[in-house]
Protein backbone atom coordinates (compact mmCIF):
# COMPACT_ATOMS: atom_id res chain seq x y z
CA UNK A 1 0.00 0.00 0.00
CA UNK A 2 0.92 3.67 -0.72
CA UNK A 3 1.75 5.99 2.72
CA UNK A 4 3.23 9.41 2.44
CA UNK A 5 6.54 9.30 4.40
CA UNK A 6 8.69 11.97 6.68
CA UNK A 7 12.51 10.54 6.42
CA UNK A 8 13.30 13.50 8.82
CA UNK A 9 11.81 16.77 10.49
CA UNK A 10 11.56 20.19 8.32
CA UNK A 11 9.75 21.55 5.40
CA UNK A 12 7.24 20.36 3.10
CA UNK A 13 9.71 18.86 0.91
CA UNK A 14 10.24 15.62 3.81
CA UNK A 15 7.27 14.28 2.81
CA UNK A 16 7.50 11.48 -0.38
CA UNK A 17 4.56 8.74 -1.12
CA UNK A 18 6.41 4.90 -0.24
CA UNK A 19 5.06 1.55 -0.64
CA UNK A 20 4.74 -0.18 2.73
CA UNK A 21 3.38 -3.91 3.65
CA UNK A 22 -0.47 -3.73 4.09
CA UNK A 23 -1.07 -3.74 7.89
CA UNK A 24 -2.77 -6.51 10.02
CA UNK A 25 -4.97 -6.28 12.83
CA UNK A 26 -3.84 -6.63 16.59
CA UNK A 27 -6.11 -7.66 19.08
CA UNK A 28 -8.69 -5.29 19.93
CA UNK A 29 -7.61 -3.28 16.46
CA UNK A 30 -9.46 -2.83 12.82
CA UNK A 31 -7.81 -2.27 9.49
CA UNK A 32 -9.44 0.88 7.48
CA UNK A 33 -9.37 1.52 3.90
CA UNK A 34 -8.98 5.32 4.65
CA UNK A 35 -11.72 7.09 1.94
CA UNK A 36 -10.15 10.27 3.16
CA UNK A 37 -7.62 11.76 5.77
CA UNK A 38 -7.43 15.09 6.97
CA UNK A 39 -4.63 18.15 6.51
CA UNK A 40 -4.55 19.52 9.84
CA UNK A 41 -2.30 21.99 11.60
CA UNK A 42 -1.01 19.30 13.97
CA UNK A 43 0.64 17.81 10.72
CA UNK A 44 2.78 20.22 10.34
CA UNK A 45 3.65 21.04 13.98
CA UNK A 46 4.41 16.94 14.05
CA UNK A 47 6.34 17.98 10.31
CA UNK A 48 8.27 20.48 12.22
CA UNK A 49 9.25 18.56 15.37
CA UNK A 50 7.07 21.33 17.58
CA UNK A 51 6.81 20.06 20.91
CA UNK A 52 4.85 17.49 21.78
CA UNK A 53 4.12 16.76 18.11
CA UNK A 54 7.64 15.89 17.79
CA UNK A 55 7.58 12.38 16.11
CA UNK A 56 10.66 9.86 15.91
CA UNK A 57 11.67 9.99 11.95
CA UNK A 58 10.60 8.39 9.34
CA UNK A 59 6.68 8.97 10.91
CA UNK A 60 4.05 8.94 8.74
CA UNK A 61 1.42 12.35 9.45
CA UNK A 62 -2.09 12.08 9.97
CA UNK A 63 -4.49 12.48 12.61
CA UNK A 64 -7.92 12.11 10.91
CA UNK A 65 -10.17 10.46 8.68
CA UNK A 66 -12.81 7.90 7.63
CA UNK A 67 -13.30 4.80 5.66
CA UNK A 68 -14.06 1.37 5.36
CA UNK A 69 -13.09 -1.57 7.95
CA UNK A 70 -11.05 -4.47 5.88
CA UNK A 71 -10.62 -6.60 8.68
CA UNK A 72 -11.05 -6.46 12.71
CA UNK A 73 -8.83 -8.53 15.46
CA UNK A 74 -9.50 -10.56 18.31
CA UNK A 75 -11.55 -9.13 20.64
CA UNK A 76 -13.56 -6.54 18.01
CA UNK A 77 -17.31 -7.51 18.83
CA UNK A 78 -19.15 -4.54 17.74
CA UNK A 79 -17.65 -3.17 14.34
CA UNK A 80 -17.42 -5.19 11.11
CA UNK A 81 -16.03 -5.77 7.77
CA UNK A 82 -17.95 -2.94 5.78
CA UNK A 83 -18.52 -0.52 8.38
CA UNK A 84 -18.16 3.16 7.76
CA UNK A 85 -16.14 4.48 10.46
CA UNK A 86 -14.03 8.25 11.79
CA UNK A 87 -11.25 8.74 13.44
CA UNK A 88 -9.09 11.58 15.25
CA UNK A 89 -5.83 11.17 17.15
CA UNK A 90 -4.30 7.98 16.74
CA UNK A 91 -2.43 8.94 13.37
CA UNK A 92 -0.63 7.77 10.30
CA UNK A 93 -3.18 8.64 8.52
CA UNK A 94 -1.72 9.78 5.37
CA UNK A 95 -1.67 6.36 4.18
CA UNK A 96 -4.18 3.53 1.80
CA UNK A 97 -4.50 1.54 5.10
CA UNK A 98 -4.60 2.35 8.58
CA UNK A 99 -4.61 0.38 12.18
CA UNK A 100 -6.93 1.55 14.40
CA UNK A 101 -7.99 0.93 18.25
CA UNK A 102 -11.39 -0.16 18.21
CA UNK A 103 -12.08 2.10 20.80
CA UNK A 104 -10.62 5.49 18.86
CA UNK A 105 -13.30 5.54 15.90
CA UNK A 106 -16.71 6.30 15.81
CA UNK A 107 -19.38 5.24 13.44
CA UNK A 108 -20.16 7.15 10.37
CA UNK A 109 -24.41 7.40 10.25
CA UNK A 110 -26.01 6.80 7.04
CA UNK A 111 -26.59 9.87 4.77
CA UNK A 112 -22.81 11.51 5.59
CA UNK A 113 -20.65 10.84 3.40
CA UNK A 114 -16.67 9.50 4.24
CA UNK A 115 -15.00 12.67 2.63
CA UNK A 116 -17.56 15.13 4.88
CA UNK A 117 -16.77 12.81 7.96
CA UNK A 118 -13.12 13.04 7.18
CA UNK A 119 -13.53 16.67 7.52
CA UNK A 120 -15.85 17.00 10.28
CA UNK A 121 -14.29 14.48 12.93
CA UNK A 122 -11.16 15.83 14.33
CA UNK A 123 -12.54 19.86 13.67
CA UNK A 124 -16.11 19.27 14.53
CA UNK A 125 -14.87 18.11 17.91
CA UNK A 126 -12.57 20.43 18.25
CA UNK A 127 -14.92 23.35 17.79
CA UNK A 128 -17.79 20.97 20.31
CA UNK A 129 -15.43 20.86 23.26
CA UNK A 130 -14.59 24.80 22.80
CA UNK A 131 -17.67 25.47 23.38
CA UNK A 132 -19.52 23.22 25.10
CA UNK A 133 -16.91 22.54 27.74
CA UNK A 134 -14.04 24.59 27.58
CA UNK A 135 -15.74 27.77 27.96
CA UNK A 136 -19.32 26.40 27.77
CA UNK A 137 -20.88 29.54 25.64
CA UNK A 138 -24.61 31.10 27.14
CA UNK A 139 -27.12 32.80 25.54
CA UNK A 140 -25.74 36.16 24.89
CA UNK A 141 -22.36 35.58 25.03
CA UNK A 142 -19.89 37.69 23.15
CA UNK A 143 -17.54 35.12 21.85
CA UNK A 144 -14.12 36.40 19.03
CA UNK A 145 -13.38 33.25 16.94
CA UNK A 146 -10.04 33.58 15.49
CA UNK A 147 -9.32 32.43 11.57
CA UNK A 148 -13.68 32.41 11.33
CA UNK A 149 -13.92 31.01 7.27
CA UNK A 150 -11.12 28.40 8.99
CA UNK A 151 -11.97 24.46 9.40
CA UNK A 152 -12.75 25.19 12.96
CA UNK A 153 -13.61 28.82 12.68
CA UNK A 154 -17.08 28.18 10.73
CA UNK A 155 -17.85 25.28 12.45
CA UNK A 156 -17.03 26.84 15.97
CA UNK A 157 -19.08 29.86 14.48
CA UNK A 158 -22.11 27.61 13.43
CA UNK A 159 -22.05 25.34 17.09
CA UNK A 160 -21.67 29.14 19.20
CA UNK A 161 -24.42 30.81 17.64
CA UNK A 162 -26.71 27.23 18.40
CA UNK A 163 -25.54 28.16 21.64
CA UNK A 164 -27.00 32.02 21.47
CA UNK A 165 -23.81 33.65 21.36
CA UNK A 166 -23.14 36.78 19.32
CA UNK A 167 -19.84 36.08 17.05
CA UNK A 168 -17.11 38.46 16.38
CA UNK A 169 -15.31 36.46 13.25
CA UNK A 170 -12.11 37.58 12.11
CA UNK A 171 -10.99 36.98 8.52
CA UNK A 172 -8.34 38.34 6.08
CA UNK A 173 -11.40 39.79 3.68
CA UNK A 174 -12.33 38.44 0.32
CA UNK A 175 -14.35 35.59 0.19
CA UNK A 176 -13.65 34.59 3.46
CA UNK A 177 -16.11 37.55 4.79
CA UNK A 178 -18.94 36.20 3.10
CA UNK A 179 -18.26 32.65 4.44
CA UNK A 180 -17.98 33.55 8.16
CA UNK A 181 -20.93 35.76 7.59
CA UNK A 182 -22.66 32.90 6.17
CA UNK A 183 -22.23 30.73 9.04
CA UNK A 184 -24.00 33.22 11.40
CA UNK A 185 -21.45 35.49 12.47
CA UNK A 186 -22.79 38.73 13.58
CA UNK A 187 -19.72 40.43 12.90
CA UNK A 188 -16.80 39.88 10.50
CA UNK A 189 -13.38 42.22 10.63
CA UNK A 190 -9.91 41.80 9.66
CA UNK A 191 -7.77 40.98 11.85
CA UNK A 192 -6.28 44.21 13.20
CA UNK A 193 -9.42 45.73 14.39
CA UNK A 194 -11.34 42.87 16.05
CA UNK A 195 -10.79 44.86 18.93
CA UNK A 196 -13.11 47.94 18.25
CA UNK A 197 -15.81 45.53 16.63
CA UNK A 198 -15.81 44.14 20.53
CA UNK A 199 -15.65 47.32 22.26
CA UNK A 200 -18.65 48.83 19.86
CA UNK A 201 -20.66 45.46 20.37
CA UNK A 202 -20.11 45.23 24.35
CA UNK A 203 -20.43 49.11 25.11
CA UNK A 204 -16.73 48.34 26.24
CA UNK A 205 -17.36 45.87 28.48
CA UNK A 206 -15.15 43.28 26.28
CA UNK A 207 -16.06 39.86 25.03
CA UNK A 208 -16.04 36.92 27.28
CA UNK A 209 -14.44 34.58 25.65
CA UNK A 210 -11.70 34.77 23.13
CA UNK A 211 -11.23 31.47 20.83
CA UNK A 212 -7.50 31.54 19.33
CA UNK A 213 -6.48 29.63 16.66
CA UNK A 214 -3.57 31.79 15.30
CA UNK A 215 -1.98 32.39 17.89
CA UNK A 216 1.89 34.85 17.85
CA UNK A 217 -0.13 37.76 15.73
CA UNK A 218 -3.56 37.43 17.47
CA UNK A 219 -2.83 36.59 21.36
CA UNK A 220 -1.79 40.36 22.88
CA UNK A 221 -5.16 41.60 21.20
CA UNK A 222 -7.28 38.66 22.13
CA UNK A 223 -6.08 39.39 26.07
CA UNK A 224 -6.97 43.19 25.31
CA UNK A 225 -10.58 42.31 24.21
CA UNK A 226 -11.74 40.56 26.96
CA UNK A 227 -13.68 41.76 30.10
CA UNK A 228 -12.66 41.21 33.71
CA UNK A 229 -12.55 36.96 34.43
CA UNK A 230 -12.58 36.97 30.65
CA UNK A 231 -11.17 33.23 29.33
CA UNK A 232 -8.59 33.75 26.37
CA UNK A 233 -8.73 29.61 25.00
CA UNK A 234 -5.70 29.41 22.98
CA UNK A 235 -6.19 26.36 20.41
CA UNK A 236 -3.58 26.82 17.78
CA UNK A 237 -0.80 28.66 16.38
CA UNK A 238 -0.99 28.90 12.47
CA UNK A 239 0.55 32.15 13.01
CA UNK A 240 3.24 30.74 14.64
CA UNK A 241 3.88 29.77 18.88
CA UNK A 242 2.97 32.51 21.40
CA UNK A 243 6.04 33.57 23.90
CA UNK A 244 6.11 32.85 27.32
CA UNK A 245 3.77 34.67 29.41
CA UNK A 246 4.25 37.02 32.44
CA UNK A 247 1.14 35.67 34.41
CA UNK A 248 0.77 39.03 36.09
CA UNK A 249 -0.68 40.18 32.94
CA UNK A 250 -3.71 37.75 33.34
CA UNK A 251 -4.26 39.93 36.89
CA UNK A 252 -3.71 43.07 35.21
CA UNK A 253 -5.99 42.42 32.91
CA UNK A 254 -8.68 41.85 34.90
CA UNK A 255 -8.56 38.67 36.67
CA UNK A 256 -8.49 36.75 32.88
CA UNK A 257 -8.53 33.20 32.54
CA UNK A 258 -5.70 31.21 29.73
CA UNK A 259 -5.72 27.67 28.78
CA UNK A 260 -4.27 25.99 26.00
CA UNK A 261 -6.66 22.92 25.51
CA UNK A 262 -6.12 19.93 22.96
CA UNK A 263 -8.71 17.36 21.96
CA UNK A 264 -7.03 14.09 23.62
CA UNK A 265 -8.03 15.62 26.95
CA UNK A 266 -11.71 16.08 25.72
CA UNK A 267 -12.07 12.87 23.82
CA UNK A 268 -10.39 10.81 26.91
CA UNK A 269 -12.74 8.11 26.97
CA UNK A 270 -14.76 5.85 24.25
CA UNK A 271 -17.93 7.74 25.56
CA UNK A 272 -16.86 11.08 25.53
CA UNK A 273 -15.61 10.74 22.47
CA UNK A 274 -18.95 9.18 21.00
CA UNK A 275 -20.81 11.81 22.58
CA UNK A 276 -19.21 14.83 20.95
CA UNK A 277 -18.55 13.09 17.68
CA UNK A 278 -22.87 11.90 17.77
CA UNK A 279 -23.67 15.34 18.41
CA UNK A 280 -21.74 16.95 15.61
CA UNK A 281 -22.78 14.06 13.11
CA UNK A 282 -26.15 14.45 13.88
CA UNK A 283 -26.38 17.98 13.40
CA UNK A 284 -25.17 17.27 10.22
CA UNK A 285 -27.36 14.52 9.30
CA UNK A 286 -29.92 16.54 9.91
CA UNK A 287 -28.51 19.71 8.01
CA UNK A 288 -28.26 21.46 11.03
CA UNK A 289 -24.00 22.17 10.69
CA UNK A 290 -22.55 22.48 7.50
CA UNK A 291 -19.45 21.89 6.30
CA UNK A 292 -17.19 23.05 3.77
CA UNK A 293 -14.85 21.12 2.14
CA UNK A 294 -11.86 23.43 0.63
CA UNK A 295 -9.90 21.21 -1.32
CA UNK A 296 -8.81 17.48 -1.68
CA UNK A 297 -5.84 16.64 -2.69
CA UNK A 298 -3.97 13.12 -4.20
CA UNK A 299 -1.47 11.34 -1.80
CA UNK A 300 1.38 12.76 -3.63
CA UNK A 301 0.48 16.18 -2.86
CA UNK A 302 0.83 16.08 0.84
CA UNK A 303 3.11 18.38 0.89
CA UNK A 304 1.06 21.19 -1.73
CA UNK A 305 -1.92 20.44 0.80
CA UNK A 306 0.32 21.38 4.15
CA UNK A 307 1.83 24.30 2.65
CA UNK A 308 -1.53 25.55 1.44
CA UNK A 309 -2.94 25.37 4.72
CA UNK A 310 0.14 26.89 5.93
CA UNK A 311 -0.03 29.55 3.79
CA UNK A 312 -3.60 30.86 5.66
CA UNK A 313 -5.25 31.61 1.88
CA UNK A 314 -7.55 28.27 2.22
CA UNK A 315 -11.22 28.16 3.82
CA UNK A 316 -12.99 24.66 4.79
CA UNK A 317 -11.23 21.62 4.82
CA UNK A 318 -8.42 20.25 3.21
CA UNK A 319 -8.52 16.56 2.61
CA UNK A 320 -6.75 14.03 1.20
CA UNK A 321 -7.84 11.19 -1.04
CA UNK A 322 -5.63 7.90 -1.26
CA UNK A 323 -7.96 6.88 -3.87
CA UNK A 324 -6.81 9.73 -6.66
Amino acid sequence: MRVVVGERLGGPEVLTVAERESPRPGPGELIVDVAAAGVNYMDIYQREGIGNYRPEPPFVPGAEGAGTVAAVGEDVTDLAVGDRVAWAGPGRSYAEQVALPATSVVPVPDGISLQVAAAAILQGMTAHYLCTSTYPVREGDVAVVHAAAGGVGLLLTQMVKRRGGVVVGTTSGGEKVELALQAGADHVVGYDRFRDIVDEATEGAGAHVVYDGVGKDTFDDGLAALRPRGMMVLYGASSGQVPPLDPQRLNSGGSLFLTRPTLVHYAADPAELRWRAGEVFGWIAKGELDVRIGGTYPLAEAARAQEDLASRRTTGKLLLLPGL
